[in-house]
Parts: structure tokens; C-alpha cells; sequence
């Protein structure tokens, strides 16, 4: 398989390694760019995924709320001017409070939820003509919480990323801080307990392959057993760095996410954190190649 440019970029940018050494783990693993990743952090010349999911989409993530329901969404669009004006804003929150009112509970059916006599999927479309884009509706998902639970929401520069927590007990305003601790520190899991076991297993794997080869180049090998423990010790550490409850707290590095929470009478029931555009690869421009086509 030919190894193109564009495919070592992308694992440069992923891993923060080397040109040479991103060409040699594509090399090596075919192209596959998941095994190319694991190899370089094998051979620990890249430690972990530095930006394993590319935000490349304009648009707003938003989270609308409507007594004990809410729904997080986003609404992208082709350029940040757009994505940054007010009516686009105003646009955004229009669609959030129709899906919040309605009984929609995924992507789709929100599509077809009604709003001013047309459905949103029509009003959309009616909004590209005017706008001049392309207005697309991703990851619509809906949460509910009971009487005695709180939501917290946290959008930070006005809908790059948003984050919802519910808390059993405490307060809105411990809620919105754990939102906003989630929004900074952009936990994977909230407990180790909620890790796959595939995921755990992998991660195992991955790091005994980089002990095993950080001992052989040591002059001084270390015995098997505590190769074995080393890698729990770095497999225990990495998961408990992905957990929301055993983070330091944003605001109180000297007690965990948990401990805070505790504190306020309350428990995590759950979180989301929306990246506005995650997954999505914005198409490179590039100014003189456009022109100079224009002119052939």
C-alpha cells in the first residue's frame, strides 16, 4: 500500500511524532492509521493520542433544557463567520427548544419534528437558501432527570464544546461545576467500572509491548514480575486519568471530582461533553492551487 503525505500528516498530528517514524508505523501496519498509532506508542516514541479526534467543523454545540428533560445537539455550517453571528445563535436555540418540547429522542426523528408549520428538516433547508450553506443536525441526544436531581450546564466559548452533568442531591450550582470540570479535563469514562473490558485489554497490551521493549534496551533488564506490575501501575494510572470521579477537581486540585461532589451531598448520575464538529474532517483549501485551476 502506497503511504501518501496526507496520511503521515494525519498520524504527525495525532501522535505529535516524527515524520519518519509516523511513515515507518504506517509502513509497518499497512496503512491501518489505529495500528500505526499503536506501534509508535510501543516503541514509545508517541506516549499517547495528543489529538485523537480532529474538530474540524464551523457550527455551535448547544444544550436546550426544559424542566426535567434536556437535549444536547449541535448545528454545523461551512464557515466560522457564520458559525460566530448572532443569527445563527438565535437559529441554533430555535432548533434546540423544538426538539427539547418534542418527544424526539434520536438524530432522526428530531428531523421531523415540527416547528412553525414545517418540520425541522425543512426549515434547515429553507435556512441554507437563506444563509448560503450547508446547515446540517448531528448527535441529538436526550437526557431526563428526576425532581430531586439537578442539571448542570456548562457551554464554554459560546457552544465549541458543552457539557451536561446530573447530579442526585447537591445543588444547579454543583452541577455546573462538575460540567464545567468535564468541559476542561474531558473525561472518557465517569468511573473505572464504566471502562469496556475490550478497552482496558487493549490498553494492557499496548503498554506491556512498550515495557517489554523499553526493557530490552535497558542495560540493566529488569525480571519479568516487575515488567507485570509496572504495566498495572501505568494501566491503573491512565484509567483513573480517564475517570471523571477520581480527577482533581478544577477548582480544588487537592481533592478529587468525587470528593467535591461528596462534599455537596450529591453523587454523578451521569455526563456528556460535545465538542462542536468532533469526527468531522473540514476540507483543506488551498488558495493557489484554486486559482491557479481557474486560470488553465
Amino acid at each position: 500500500m502506497d503511504i501518501t503525505a496526507n496520511m503521515v500528516k494525519e498520524l504527525r498530528d495525532k501522535t505529535g511524532a516524527g515524520m519518519m517514524d509516523c511513515k515507518k508505523a504506517l509502513t509497518a501496519t499497512e496503512g491501518d492509521m489505529a495500528k500505526a498509532i499503536d506501534w509508535l506508542r510501543e516503541k514509545g516514541i508517541a506516549k499517547a493520542e495528543k489529538k485523537a479526534s480532529r474538530i474540524a467543523a464551523e457550527g455551535l454545540a448547544d444544550i436546550a433544557v426544559s424542566g426535567d428533560k434536556a437535549v444536547v445537539f449541535e448545528v454545523n455550517c461551512e464557515t466560522d463567520f457564520v458559525a460566530h453571528g448572532d443569527k445563527f445563535a438565535a437559529f441554533v436555540a430555535k432548533i434546540g427548544a423544538a426538539i427539547v418540547a418534542s418527544n424526539a429522542e434520536s438524530n432522526e426523528a428530531a428531523l421531523e419534528v415540527a416547528y412553525n408549520g414545517k418540520t425541522i428538516r425543512e426549515f434547515l433547508l429553507e435556512n441554507v437558501a437563506v444563509i448560503g450553506e450547508n446547515i446540517t443536525l448531528r448527535n441529538v441526544t436526550v437526557f431526563h432527570k428526576t425532581a430531586d436531581q439537578h442539571f448542570g450546564v456548562y457551554k464554554h466559548m459560546g457552544g465549541k464544546i458543552v457539557t451536561l452533568t446530573i447530579l442526585n442531591g447537591g445543588s444547579d450550582e454543583a452541577a455546573k461545576d462538575v460540567a464545567m470540570h468535564a468541559c476542561a479535563m474531558n473525561p472518557r469514562y465517569l468511573a473505572p467500572a464504566d471502562i469496556p473490558a475490550d478497552v482496558i485489554a487493549h490498553e494492557r497490551q499496548v503498554l506491556q509491548a512498550e515495557a517489554l521493549n523499553e526493557n530490552a534496551a535497558n542495560p540493566k533488564p529488569k525480571p519479568e514480575q516487575i515488567i507485570v506490575k509496572m504495566v498495572e501501575g501505568r494501566l491503573l494510572k491512565g484509567l483513573k486519568e480517564n475517570c471523571l470521579i477520581n480527577q482533581p477537581f478544577v477548582k480544588n486540585p487537592d481533592q478529587s471530582v468525587d470528593e467535591y461532589v461528596r462534599s455537596k451531598g450529591a453523587s454523578i448520575v451521569s455526563f456528556n461533553r460535545l465538542a462542536m464538529g468532533e469526527g468531522i474532517e473540514k476540507k483543506v483549501e488551498n488558495f493557489a492551487e484554486e486559482v491557479m485551476s481557474q486560470i488553465k
